[in-house]
């Protein structure tokens, strides 16, 4: 690190010459030879161009431009000590702002309470959701950790990423809307009934099923309204629009009360998994680490494909 014409040890090394009034107690405090916090303080001169030392067979003492250099050189020595101590404070406990990405559905519907119970065990740690389909950079938007959705592996992004869930991709309707229609007793049954698509598409859909027998079924139903993204899709299932592919975390807390049953239980429309990543790993800041480990454990689980 370059600051003030010479390296950040040679400046340090100057600054603890002046403070302690010898080059020897300068040399005991950095855990140096006396030669080296020599050569340091002649290197900055050098580079300064300027006289920072008198120096006597018995002592040294600042020069007045050295003093000057003194002055302002210790005060930012304080400040990056000051830096570093927090950035080191940040690695070890948990504290500061985390920014979190998250799909909509997963923001909407299963981070909320979660992101309440984690405040409470890390008070200090404050968190701004930023909510959003788009795989937003990380780097770029200061994103501490992203989680994203998958059915397959995450392409290589130079991040690291780790699985916090495994779930799948289910069928379900409102109570009110099943026990008005007719029955669902096999995929083929689908095609009476009505798909709420979460695709930008309309009319008719091709639906996709399979089992843990590796069977598969093709249905094609008709799908008069598609939304954006899973979170509409609950909602207009709870609304009694008919059948919805939802992922099934997504779904829990609906179905936990009573408001969404699951349709074709053995069947499902696919196996995905859900990622955190972070710019960091294991080197990331204390906030980070313990967010993706809380989400781990409070997921774990949950929703995972039977």
């Amino acid at each position: 690190m370059e600051t003030f014409g010479g390296s950040f040890d040679d400046v340090r090394a100057f600054c603890a010459v002046v403070e302690f009034g010898t080059v020897s107690a300068a040399a005991r405090l950095l855990g140096e030879t006396k030669g080296s916090v020599s050569r340091r303080v002649s290197r900055l001169e050098r580079r300064l161009g300027v006289g920072l030392l008198a120096r006597t067979p018995r002592a040294v003492s600042p020069t007045e431009e050295g003093t000057a250099f003194f002055e302002r050189a210790r005060e930012s020595l304080r400040l990056i000590d000051d830096a570093m101590e927090a950035a080191q404070a940040a690695r070890a406990e948990p504290q500061g702002h985390l920014r979190v990405t998250a799909p909509v559905d997963f923001g909407m519907d299963v981070l909320p309470p979660l992101l309440v119970r984690f405040r409470a065990l890390h008070p200090a740690i404050t968190v701004e959701l930023l909510l959003d389909d788009a795989r937003l950079d990380l780097a770029a938007n200061r994103i501490d950790l992203a989680l994203r959705a998958t059915p397959g592996d995450l392409p290589d992004m130079g991040y690291r990423a780790s699985q916090v869930l495994a779930f799948s991709i289910d069928l379900y309707a409102a109570p009110a809307y099943l026990d008005g229609g007719a029955e669902v007793g096999a995929p083929a049954d689908l095609a009476r009934h009505t798909l709420i698509s979460s695709r930008s598409m309309a009319g008719a859909v091709a639906l996709q099923l399979s089992d843990r027998k590796g069977r598969t079924e093709s249905v094609r139903m008709p799908a008069p309204v598609c939304c954006p993204n899973f979170a509409a899709a609950l909602r207009l299932a709870l609304a009694g629009g008919g059948v919805a592919p939802i992922p099934s975390p997504v779904a829990a807390p609906a179905v936990a009360a009573g408001l969404l049953r699951r349709v074709l239980p053995e069947w499902r429309v696919a196996d995905a998994r859900l990622f955190a990543i972070s710019l960091g790993g294991r080197s990331a800041p204390a906030r980070v680490r313990v967010f993706r480990e809380f989400l781990r454990e409070e997921l774990a689980g949950v929703a995972a494909p039977a």
